[in-house]
């Protein structure tokens, strides 16, 4: 439905879309390029006005993609199709940010005539997208009709609704093996072992940046990276992976996907084989290490608390997570919180402070693994455990304005080592996107990018007469 200056292409790269270019002009000076052929579903016309709006609102201190617009100094419209933004300094992943939410652009006028209400069952999308929103059943389902408005004659759009529903893992593999549903991005890749009898669905998978992460918050035990370190040490992430995945999840060191790895991949894959500390299955001496470090870390009264919301992946993890403490000497428990309310723990402090540590599949927009590494920052604003160091700091800021690519990777690859070092996360496992489409749909990718990526609009039958 919503639209973005750039987008994310099937494969992970970056290509204009409502910006018909991007360009550096200089090391602190991006000029976007808009299109004039763009309409809103009201049928007015995106407006350079109507970018300033938005990315002006996406820069809100208050606003959730806020971080990045971090090195953003000022943006204004500089000519009748022209935003440029300037930099506090150099950033070398902006322009792909804004193939990410930072990049959406709203429709001002709807927005601000529903108030409150806007982003509610009841309003409207505000985008300019192939299909707008025309039923929400909150719970239950959402509708998507094709817009009569849709501007972009090179992007047909060839199914005119698309009904979304949400079902637990059996009864979504029921559905798709009895022909209810078209098809589905799997949760998790334990679904696709259910599915590969089926002679009416196709399964396919696609490289993506999500990982499996256990997120420590300030509550308790987690602020200690001694006990971080520890429960990584001990954590089985083999276990995860056969219980969770059916074995086609990898064991993870780091919290991002090698889908990431946009550029000088083969650096980025010699870094990532040297970490330590997140074993694939903990042999006696690192279960060893662990139990010393919990020594240093002295004994806690209060157990390591872990939410959960019964979904069967986190309550894997969450589970392997209770036994890993267990070997290494610490008490643990799991406290269940409501599948509706488990979003919350990014923005309600409160929430947090339930629990040492909530379990989710992460991920980003960008195919560079600083899009990942500056969440380390101590000032960013998915820093929940309160992670500080100087040196991580700076280096956050010479990679983001680093052009060179090798001297950048060079840079990222010094985050990844201080934030294992610190196990600032607990990376679980990276589970690659899976898709299970009926044989006689086509159009859909399996890659990572269905996040970001309008595919609804390729949707079609595969059958030919």
């Amino acid at each position: 439905m919503c639209e973005r200056l750039m987008e994310v292409q099937p494969d992970l790269t970056t290509s204009p879309r409502l910006a018909e270019t991007a360009r550096w002009v200089d090391d602190t000076h991006v000029v976007f390029a808009l299109r004039t052929d763009a309409f809103f579903h009201d049928g007015s016309p995106v407006t350079a006005d109507d970018v300033l709006w938005s990315m002006q609102r996406h820069a809100r201190k208050d606003a959730d993609e806020s971080d990045e617009y971090v090195n953003v100094e000022s943006i204004a419209k500089t000519g009748p199709a022209e935003i440029t933004a300037t930099m506090k300094q150099p950033d070398a992943t902006f322009v792909q940010a804004m193939a990410g939410n930072g990049g959406v652009i709203w429709n001002p006028r709807v927005v601000q005539a529903q108030g409150e209400n806007f982003g509610t069952p009841s309003s409207p999308d505000a985008c300019s997208g192939p299909y707008q929103l025309t039923g929400w059943s909150p719970g239950s389902s959402v509708t998507i009709t094709k817009s009569p408005t849709y501007w972009d004659r090179n992007r047909p759009v060839l199914a005119e609704k698309v009904r979304f529903t949400w079902a637990d893992q059996s009864a979504m593999v029921n559905s798709l093996t009895s022909s209810e549903i078209d098809g589905a991005y799997l949760d998790g890749p334990a679904a696709a072992v259910a599915l590969r009898g089926a002679d009416n669905v196709a399964l396919t998978q696609g490289p993506t940046t999500n990982a499996w992460s256990l997120l420590p918050t300030k509550r308790g035990g987690a602020t200690d990276e001694r006990i971080r370190k520890a429960l990584s040490l001990a954590l089985n992430r083999t276990g995860v992976s056969k219980a969770a995945f059916g074995g086609l999840a990898k064991p993870s060191k780091t919290p991002v996907g090698p889908g990431a790895w946009g550029y000088q991949r083969e650096a980025f894959e010699a870094a990532y084989d040297q970490l330590p500390g997140a074993p694939a299955s903990p042999s006696d001496a690192d279960l060893s290490a662990a139990k010393t470090l919990v020594a240093e870390a002295g004994t806690s009264k209060s157990p390591i608390v872990v939410a959960s919301d019964g979904q069967s992946t986190r309550g894997v993890i969450a589970s392997a997570l209770v036994d890993a403490a267990h070997k290494i000497g610490l008490d643990a428990k799991i406290v269940a919180v409501p599948n509706q309310q488990y979003g919350d723990f990014y923005t309600d402090e409160a929430l947090r402070n339930q629990a040492d540590f909530w379990i989710d599949e992460y991920y980003i927009s960008k195919n560079d693994p600083i899009g990942f590494y500056k969440n380390g920052a101590s000032a960013a604003r998915v820093n929940f455990a309160g992670y500080t160091n100087p040196d991580y700091d700076t280096t956050v800021k010479s990679a983001q304005r680093t052009l060179d690519e090798a001297e950048r990777a060079t840079l990222v690859n010094t985050l990844q080592q201080l934030w294992a070092a610190s196990a600032v996360w607990i990376p679980a496992v990276q589970a690659p996107s899976t898709l299970a489409l009926s044989t006689h749909m086509t159009g859909a990718p399996a890659s990572g990018a269905y996040l970001y990526y309008p595919w609804a609009a390729a949707l079609g039958s595969s059958e030919t007469n």
